[in-house]
């Protein structure tokens, strides 16, 4: 459903360096790796938030990045996307921020009710009761509930393809696993294709069907959890190894 096809990607320095891979339709994919290693740059290039210098993205057929803008935008019709941090506007209240999730073609047929309707069905499905925060600022909101209306903004316009920039940055051990089981039935309920960037690597491997890890710009890893868990590869094994000991100290703290 998803092919990304030799990514070549530099800044200051190479950020990602010839990655190829495939992530087949209604999967639960995982992106691990070190701070740096560019897992959200490769998130961005799956709708063409950014340049690539080389290589180029497929989404059911359609190039991100060689298709034109007629590609491109048939590309971000299908795509919901959660930012890091919900990325809300702090001077748009919590409905007028979902509602910019529904695409522009569609909003323009749309009636007002019917608008209202979609808003409130989103936030329904993310646990957050419309009535009480329609018309608040998201500055009126907790981390989690700004997390869930981030989320209930990228499924508003009813995407095939959800994709999660570090959902549960940020939220303590409690609401991470809260917004990962929100996560996990979302998934299933919308019958989406799901790429999760995330730093929680125990909540991860939970979650999803396979898992990539990117190191130094290459692709280290791909495959199954438990073939993740077990692999001898020392890379990775001191990356499962370190997340293991952070996930024991959280619970100590909590």
């Amino acid at each position: 459903m998803i092919q990304y096809h030799d990514v070549w990607k530099a800044f200051d320095a190479p950020v990602l360096q010839g990655v190829s891979f495939g992530v087949e339709e209604g999967e639960m994919f995982g992106i691990f790796g070190p701070s740096g290693t560019g897992k959200s740059v490769l998130l961005k290039t799956t709708i063409g938030l950014i340049d690539l210098d080389r290589g180029d993205v497929t989404v059911e057929g359609d190039s991100v990045y060689r298709g034109g803008k007629a590609s491109l935008r048939r590309v971000r019709y299908r795509v919901g996307y959660v930012f890091q941090n919900a990325a809300l506007f702090d001077s748009l209240d919590v409905y007028e921020n979902v509602e910019m999730g529904l695409p522009e073609e569609e909003l323009r047929q749309m009636k007002r009710l019917d608008v209202t309707r979609r808003v409130w069905d989103a936030l329904e499905l993310v646990n957050l009761e419309p009535g009480q925060v329609l018309r608040k600022l998201p500055s009126e909101l907790s981390g989690g509930m700004r997390k869930r209306a981030g989320i209930a903004r990228a499924i508003v316009g009813r995407p095939r393809i959800l994709l999660w920039d570090e959902p549960t940055t940020g939220l303590d051990p409690v609401n991470t696993a809260a917004v990962e089981r929100l996560i996990v039935r979302l998934s299933q309920e919308l019958n989406v294709t799901s790429i999760i960037v995330t730093h929680d690597i125990q909540g991860g491997l939970e979650m999803c069907d396979r898992v990539a890890m990117l190191e130094g710009g290459h692709l280290r890893f791909i495959g199954e959890p438990d073939a993740f868990r077990q692999s001898r590869d020392p890379v990775v094994r001191a990356f499962v190894d370190r997340a293991a000991a952070m996930a024991a100290l959280d619970q100590v703290e909590v």
